[in-house]
């Protein structure tokens, strides 16, 4: 769902409340970042775009391979096209992560350091796209919902899951990883809470969640998103301990 629909000079501009709720999260976080003082103006602005290049390709590639494969090998173009919709959150976390290295390496700061940093203010922009998916409609939950805040689509009811992602993986794990800086930090500690936390919200979700269209129920009556979610909660538990263990 557009904002709003213009041509200017020719050029159709139609911005998406994901989008910009998503342009939002950014902004928030790298002001966040900024107040923190942990990197000069030039080299913060430098990560959020090594970051934002993380996401888009990231999350592109993630649904691509993930989510519909066969599609786009039939269709190799279609997978440049980001606006006919298909972002993976997986995918993307894998593309943050190589773009968070590569920063590092280039411009030799302390990788551990620069994820705790950037995981500790994802979760605003994960909220708020969740806010955008249920403007435009999507990720919808369960038919026949009667309750509050449901979307209408098609003359069918369906359960605002959307929501409830924005509560649990925006505001919930935000509150998590903000509580756990501020007590017995060590490198690695927030990076390793964000995967372990958001598997465990994103897996509980997708209960309530209609499952992707084209791939349905998978191994164990698991969705793609549910299966996906659980090698983050495994990697983030070893990862956790991995990493305190090597701070004494």
């Amino acid at each position: 769902m557009t904002i709003f629909s213009i041509t200017l000079f020719g050029i159709h501009i139609a911005p998406s409340w994901y989008g910009l709720m998503y342009a939002l999260g950014f902004f928030i976080g790298y002001w966040i970042l900024k107040r923190r003082k942990i990197l000069s103006d030039v080299e913060l602005e430098s990560l959020i775009f090594y970051v934002f290049i993380g996401v888009l390709i990231g999350g592109r590639l993630g649904y691509v391979l993930f989510y519909n494969l066969p599609f786009y090998l039939a269709n190799p173009l279609e997978i440049i096209q980001t606006w006919h919709g298909g972002m993976s959150f997986h995918g993307g976390v894998i593309g943050v992560i190589i773009a968070m290295i590569l920063f590092s390496q280039i411009n030799r700061k302390p990788f551990l350091i620069i994820a705790d940093h950037i995981t500790s203010v994802l979760p605003i922009g994960l909220g708020l796209g969740r806010i955008g998916n249920y403007l435009n409609g999507e990720l919808l939950g369960f038919a026949n919902y009667t309750g509050p805040l449901a979307v209408i689509k098609n003359g069918v009811s369906y359960f605002p899951s959307p929501l409830l992602e924005a509560t649990l993986e925006g505001v919930v794990l935000f509150m998590i990883l903000f509580f756990l800086r501020q007590k017995n930090i060590f490198p690695g500690k927030i990076a390793a809470s964000f995967l372990f936390w958001y598997g465990i919200f994103r897996f509980s979700v997708e209960f309530v969640r209609i499952p992707d269209v084209g791939l349905g129920y998978l191994t164990f009556g698991l969705t793609m998103g549910q299966i996906l979610s659980i090698p983050m909660i495994i990697i983030g538990t070893i990862l956790y301990f991995f990493f305190k263990k090597n701070a004494k």
